[in-house]
Order: structure tokens, then C-alpha cells, then sequence
């Protein structure tokens, strides 16, 4: 009622685009203990369909970048409870779940990790971290010894002094840039069907 037909049809587009996810974004929907969004993209990299994944052995899962024995440990438990099972059937009828296709081959960012801080111009931070994880980099909230460089956008804050005082490389926007579209180049090159 009170509402016309293209914005009905306009909403009701909305919510059919919405059942699309990728396997990356469901994983870290389904809120498995230490298991964020770097974790639930290497895991989405590595098994070809989530059945494959919730019948993996721990020894395979522990392979995975990003997943050593306490997180394998979560998610078996979490693969193995009889009730979060017959949640993910339910989900698994209303959604279509997007896998991507599989390579063997590392990731150019992969083993690396990065910090975000500050304003960025061209792109949000959360775009950002999309694209650098989609690389195979880890994005962590906070400077590291394990830290390989931090992205700097304007009004920085103690980030910024932080990995000054620990001698971390800093790039800025452009050096960002350059190395996201370097890399995806050299993705693209190399694995057919690397998704945008």
C-alpha cells in the first residue's frame, strides 16, 4: 500500500541481489571464533565449495594462511555442531553462494601485513582493505613487529608515529595505488578468471 510500482520493484531487485554472497562474506557472516575477514578469504581461496570445507581435516586446515592450530581447532568445532549444521542448510536454500575460481599459485600479497590510518581521497578504507586482502595480504587494526608497511591517509594519527619510531615503510594514497594496481596486474596474468 502507498508504495508504487517501480520502487516496489526497485526493492524487490534489492533483495534478490542481496541473496548473492561470496563464499569469503558468508564465512565471515557465520561468526566462527577468530575467524575475520582476512581468515575467511584465505579459506574461501582454498576449498572449492563449503562442503569441502566443513569436511576438511584439521592437518589440511592448518595449511591455510592465517589459520593456525587454535583457529582449525574453532572452526572444526564449529563445522561439527549438529545445529549450526542445519543453519547453514537453511541459509545455503535462501542464498547462492559465489565460489571463485581456485589457484594453486600464491597470492603476490600473501604472507604480507598491512595497517590502515588516516582519510583516504580515492577510496574508502574499507574498499582498501577489500583490495589488499584480495591480494592475499592480512589488513590488521594495529602497528606489529609483524607489520610490513602502513597505508597513510590525511589527518593520520599515532599510527603514523608509531611505525616512524619502529621503522616501518609508510605509503601514502598514490604508493597505494601503485601497489594494488602492480599486483592485480600481475594476477590477472597470471590466473584466468581472477575476479575484479
Amino acid at each position: 500500500e502507498r508504495m508504487a510500482e517501480k520502487s516496489a520493484k526497485n526493492l524487490l531487485k534489492a533483495i534478490e541481489n542481496s541473496r548473492e554472497v561470496t563464499l569469503a562474506r558468508f564465512l565471515y557472516a557465520l561468526g566462527i571464533r577468530e575467524v575475520g575477514e582476512a581468515t575467511a578469504a584465505a579459506l574461501a581461496n582454498r576449498f572449492s565449495t563449503l562442503e569441502d570445507l566443513m569436511q576438511v581435516e584439521e592437518e589440511r586446515l592448518k595449511k591455510v594462511p592465517d589459520v593456525g592450530p587454535i583457529v582449525a581447532r574453532h572452526i572444526l568445532d564449529f563445522f561439527n555442531e549438529e545445529r549450526n549444521q542445519s543453519v547453514i542448510r537453511k541459509l545455503q536454500e535462501a542464498l547462492k553462494i559465489d565460489y571463485p575460481e581456485k589457484t594453486t599459485a600464491r597470492l603476490p600479497l600473501e604472507g604480507q601485513t598491512y595497517v590502515i590510518t588516516g582519510t583516504l581521497s580515492t577510496m574508502s578504507r574499507n574498499i582498501a582493505r577489500q583490495k589488499l586482502m584480495a591480494l592475499g595480504a592480512k589488513v590488521a587494526g594495529s602497528i606489529s613487529g609483524n607489520t610490513t608497511a602502513l597505508i597513510a591517509g590525511e589527518k593520520a594519527g599515532s599510527k603514523l608515529a608509531k611505525a616512524r619510531d619502529a621503522g616501518i615503510d609508510i605509503l601514502d594514497e598514490q604508493e597505494l595505488e601503485a601497489l594494488l594496481q602492480h599486483n592485480h596486474t600481475d594476477v590477472t596474468r597470471n590466473h584466468s578468471g581472477y575476479p575484479d
